[in-house]
């Protein structure tokens, strides 16, 4: 039985084409310039205000409805516990997950800054998991080079640990800092995320529940933190077709500063190039995909899945 299906009988989501999400945006306003929509997107990933009105208008009303939902949940907590604190907040998290080139930090940043322009302007932070894996120096100690992005590459003590300080309502909270030039974690450099009305956590694996415990002790799950999880998705073939597009892509520009951890690719024929491509993907971005990442796919609340244009053309979104 495939719950995904739109024909399921027994699927925990409604599906919607984009036209049928695009309906339920109702008054939400634009509040993005196409200037802006464009600075936002990621490197072949187009977008553009047509796709925000689309898809991401929708979106942002739903948010909204959730948010709001929450917080008077939350209040009414505080009343039952007899809570004298009433400062403190407690950050509403949002987990999107999906491939590498599947456009994760298109929507992440488009979310953002959607979300911080509601008439209530809150506060909205985005954290990458990229922050969180090990150094290089570490993976190459635990000869997992070749499994950078998958689980076992991330210090999920660390990401478990800021997750729980941010749920908690903690102030300055730090999140390590990743460079996509020399593919590493920068040592001692950190953002400070200070008490959010709403944190956007995005990464490839940040809905994998990992092995349950055979004696029933407590394990948490980064997912255990999130109020609500999205799923970026499209069909194998055309992440693949992205992945080695945007690979020819970057190197014919951040590939050729010197400092590039991939530098050297740059000054590979085409031909020689696009093979370190399909190997880099056959390797590690499929292995990963299908071994741990769309296993996760069910476990969203919120499901996009994408076209050969890369704008999204269907919906799925589970039921209460």
């Amino acid at each position: 039985m495939d719950q995904l299906v739109p024909t399921e009988k027994y699927s925990p989501y409604r599906f919607f084409s984009a036209d049928e999400w695009a309906g339920f945006r109702a008054d939400t306003p634009l509040t993005l310039t196409e200037e802006e929509v464009q600075r936002l997107g990621s490197l072949n990933d187009p977008i553009d205000l047509g796709e925000v009105r689309r898809i991401y208008l929708s979106m942002s009303r739903l948010l909204s409805a959730h948010v709001e939902t929450t917080q008077a949940l939350y209040a009414l907590r505080k009343r039952f516990f007899n809570a004298a604190d009433s400062a403190t907040k407690t950050p509403f998290i949002i987990g999107i997950a999906g491939s590498v080139s599947v456009g994760k930090s298109t929507t992440a940043r488009i979310l953002k800054e959607l979300l911080r322009r509601w008439p209530s302007s809150p506060k909205v932070d985005l954290v990458t998991t990229d922050g969180f894996l090990y150094p290089n120096d570490t993976l190459r100690q635990r000869n997992l080079m070749e499994r950078k992005g998958f689980p076992d590459s991330y210090d999920v003590g660390a990401l478990l640990r800021f997750l729980s300080s941010i749920k908690s309502g903690q102030a300055n909270v730090l999140a390590p800092v990743y460079s996509h030039l020399t593919y590493d974690v920068l040592p001692g450099e950190f953002v400070t995320i200070d008490r959010p009305d709403i944190l956007i956590f995005e990464g490839l694996n940040v809905l994998q529940p990992g092995d349950l415990p055979r004696d029933g002790k407590f394990i948490p799950f980064l997912s255990d933190f999130f109020d609500f999880a999205i799923y970026i998705d499209a069909d194998e073939d055309l992440i693949h077709s992205w992945y080695i597009a945007r690979f020819m892509r970057l190197r014919e520009t951040a590939f050729r500063n010197p400092q590039s951890f991939f530098h050297r690719y740059s000054q590979l024929s085409d031909d020689a190039a696009r093979a370190i491509a399909e190997g880099l993907w056959a390797n590690i971005n499929l292995k990963n995909l299908r071994e741990n990442i769309l296993p996760t796919r069910p476990r969203a609340d919120l499901i996009l899945r994408k076209g050969a244009d890369h704008l999204i053309e269907k919906v799925a979104l589970r039921k209460l």
